[in-house]
């Protein structure tokens, strides 16, 4: 099972479980993802095609999210078109997946989506790869292609933005408004294709180049063209990792990076381009108790740091009477320990902040400035090898997320704390 992440929400999908004959707590940290086993990695990095050799049908899935939210005080004008202001349920999203081989060299993740919150159907995250291996200098060389729609929706570490947690959280409460080009801005709203290559288990290297979606492609696919960053450039993106596996701990320290002209979303510049770079630092550390068993504790910790500068053409800024040149900083630590792969407390602590200026981020005070902690507790009753359901699973958590600041405020930070109940269901036809 797999699990798909957007900036609102994340996804398991059962039939990569199917495929392999092995159960989620295989691939996944707490039976039910997006976190990555080494067996998970591997998986996914070989192109999705591993299999037990059985022919299981199309590896179709489907998977529903329902959810709960309440926010410390009431939203001014409702939460979203359609609801209340506060106390809130919602169907989340309805999602539908091709999840698994195409040809015996060729493996797939795609999602077509509901959003039930904006009412509104699209082409979600979309990996599509080929896999290769051989050798260099010696030793083992794993080598491959990848078509992709979302910008680190390739990687497979959980540090990186799209498969980071929170891997769920409610898109019923409020949220920061500055975000990094590279902290899935552009989520399916460019197409990209890259080679990636694993050398010797140690070493990892990537390169890809993206094309953003004009407007109507934008349309055409699902999404919104005003509502984040939008670009119809070519856009660089680079990954380096070194990477350690022993048989009960996993260590990968790397970088990232993505830059391009945008024009950034939300009525931010008010349609004045922007060339952003982003320049990142990640970490990822996994302890295993008991390799030989999928259902051993399991603790997982990441850290990311992005730092993104950005700058206008002078006459631009002139107009907007905002500075030509920005600075924007995001750091994230989590670590999350799952107990017998069934029930998984994660904490973590978020921070960006930036060059104050009113014209150009848009906030009550001209601060991006945001910080605060998510503690989230997950329950995962099946995925494992005695599942009774080995076509489904079923995950239940909840959420609390705590500002101490909220757009360069810290006076009514605490006004967008929220409680967040999510449940989710997942099945192979």
């Amino acid at each position: 099972m797999f699990i798909l992440a957007t900036n609102q929400a994340a996804f398991a999908v059962p039939s990569f479980a199917i495929q392999t004959g092995q159960p989620c707590a295989a691939c996944h940290i707490g039976a039910f993802g997006p976190q990555l086993t080494p067996y998970g990695r591997d998986f996914k990095m070989h192109g999705y095609v591993a299999s037990d050799g059985k022919d299981h049908g199309l590896p179709i899935a489907a998977t529903a999210q329902f959810s709960f939210t309440h926010t410390a005080q009431p939203q001014d004008g409702g939460a979203a078109p359609g609801f209340k202001p506060n106390d809130n349920f919602a169907v989340d999203q309805l999602s539908l997946y091709y999840a698994g081989q195409i040809t015996s060299k060729v493996g797939a993740f795609f999602e077509l989506n509901y959003d039930g919150v904006a009412q509104q159907a699209k082409i979600n995250n979309v990996d599509i790869r080929h896999a290769r291996e051989g050798e260099l200098f010696g030793q083992d060389l794993l080598w491959g292609l990848t078509v992709n729609n979302s910008p680190t929706v390739q990687d497979p570490w959980n540090s990186t933005p799209v498969w980071g947690f929170p891997y769920n959280r409610s898109p019923l409460a409020p949220t920061p408004m500055a975000a990094t080009l590279v902290d899935n801005s552009l989520g399916q709203r460019a197409v990209g294709a890259g080679v990636y290559a694993l050398w010797n288990s140690l070493v990892y290297l990537e390169g890809d180049v993206y094309k953003g979606l004009d407007r109507a492609t934008l349309r055409a696919t699902g999404q919104v063209p005003d509502d984040s960053d939008q670009t119809s450039s070519f856009l660089p993106y680079a990954r380096v990792a070194l990477l350690k596996d022993w048989e009960q701990h996993h260590v990968e320290i790397g970088a990232y990076m993505l830059s391009g002209t945008v024009v950034p979303g939300g009525g931010q510049t008010l349609g004045l381009p922007v060339r952003k770079t982003d320049l990142a630092l990640d970490a990822n550390y996994q302890f295993i108790s008991d390799a030989s068993r999928v259902t051993s504790d399991r603790l997982s910790a990441h850290a990311t740091y992005i730092h993104e500068t950005a700058s206008m053409a002078p006459d631009d800024a002139l107009a907007l009477g905002a500075f030509d040149k920005h600075w924007l900083d995001t750091m994230r630590v989590d670590v999350s320990y799952s107990v017998a792969a069934t029930v998984t407390p994660s904490v973590q602590y978020f921070r960006t902040v930036g060059l104050a200026d009113a014209n150009y981020w848009g906030t009550p005070n001209g601060s991006p400035n945001s910080d605060g902690m998510i503690l989230e507790v997950a329950y995962v009753p099946w995925g494992k090898p005695d599942s009774p359901f080995p076509n489904m699973n079923v995950r239940l958590a909840v959420q609390y997320v705590n500002y101490f600041r909220f757009d360069g405020s810290s006076v009514n930070a605490g006004r967008n704390n929220n409680l967040y109940f999510s449940l989710w269901t997942a099945v192979k036809f």
